[in-house]
């Protein structure tokens, strides 16, 4: 046995002991050969959007080959879609919103969060031209067709929560999936939609051109306080809790991959993040889409860790819309495995 062999038993063994029955290392001496699925495939709910920037980072600058991984990502229309292929087994591990986590406790299913990608949602609600005149408050959202990412996904999560506020539910309004990126921009622009909740860089480049005004903003912690009282964790890589268990050095490899993007997110300027990205996410406006990379970077994880508050922030607004969640009772330590969140703080360069 050579020398790195064993200084690599003694680490495991060190690690093992600080968080538990679990062989991990960072993503430079992970010892490949123990991964027990080195293929993965990634499903995610509009890949282009900010919202889901690490997954592209750590895909683009090699981070998951890196850890030892052959990375297929699946692009869905929106994360109520991702989360189905994976209770539907189709795929491996989804980045997503992580109320998705809390939904799915509630319902039975053990599916659970390894690393927090984004702090607070990043979502806006933006109001249409020929409504936004006219709009006071939240009441006045009723009767509006609302264009979302998908319905069922994050962004219809958010509208719906303000809606509870106003006393109304989402039956008082229209409901449309309108996508990511360039269809959602349309729809607004049609005429399609009277509003609109979604992400960057579709909210830059609809308030730079007048066509909506934003009235409810998570971009910021400052919204995302005024909207929920607290924090508010977004997108996460959560997996099923038997796929957890049985493959815990794949899963600590795409944590590491994962985290390994966040960091350079935090140090990259948003000319770097915009030239690292396909030239077909910018909508065909560079200069744009750096502004809104610059608006989003304060929503990325600094931690990769969710915070016991946050966990509760989000279950409150579930609770509170929700008639499928009123009365549950979730385990929110279920909900997060921080174990794997841990050991790539720790040793991901």
């Amino acid at each position: 046995m050579g020398m790195f062999n064993k200084r690599w038993i003694i680490a495991a063994g060190l690690l093992l002991a600080a968080v538990g029955p679990m062989a991990q290392v960072d993503a430079q001496s992970l010892d490949k050969s123990t991964i027990e699925k080195p293929k993965l495939t990634i499903g995610v709910g509009g890949k282009a959007l900010l919202y889901y920037l690490p997954l592209t980072i750590a895909e683009r600058k090699g981070y998951f080959k890196e850890a030892g991984l052959d990375v297929e990502i699946n692009d869905f229309a929106g994360g109520a879609k991702s989360l189905q292929a994976l209770v539907g087994g189709s795929i491996d591990m989804v980045t997503g919103a992580y109320e998705h986590t809390i939904r799915m406790q509630a319902k039975g299913q053990d599916i659970r969060s390894v690393l927090e990608l984004g702090r607070f949602p990043g979502i806006a609600i933006g109001i249409g031209k020929a409504k936004a005149a006219s709009y006071k408050g939240p009441a006045d959202l009723k009767g509006m067709k609302i264009g979302v990412t998908a319905p069922g996904s994050s962004t219809n999560m958010m509208v719906n929560f303000v809606l509870a506020q106003a006393g109304l539910t989402p039956q008082d309004v229209s409901f449309i999936g309108v996508g990511s990126a360039a269809s959602a921009v349309a729809a607004i622009r049609n005429g399609q939609i009277d509003a609109i909740s979604h992400l960057e860089p579709v909210l830059s480049m609809l308030e730079k051109d007048g066509d909506i005004k934003v009235v409810i903003d998570t971009r910021t912690e400052e919204g995302t306080r005024a909207l929920f009282g607290g924090s508010n964790p977004a997108a996460v890589l959560y997996i099923k809790k038997d796929f957890i268990d049985k493959n815990p050095n794949t899963v600590q490899a795409a944590t590491n991959a994962l985290y390994k993007a966040l960091a350079w997110i935090a140090k990259a300027t948003p000319e770097e993040i915009a030239a690292a990205v396909p030239e077909e996410f910018t909508l065909g406006d560079k200069a744009l889409y750096t502004l809104a990379v610059k608006n989003s970077k304060p929503t990325y994880s600094q931690t990769g860790i969710i915070a016991p508050a946050g966990m509760k922030s989000a279950n409150d607004m579930l609770v509170k819309y929700d008639e499928e969640m009123k009365g549950s009772n979730v385990d929110l330590s279920k909900t997060f495995d921080d174990r794997f969140a841990k050991i790539a703080a720790q040793t991901v360069k």
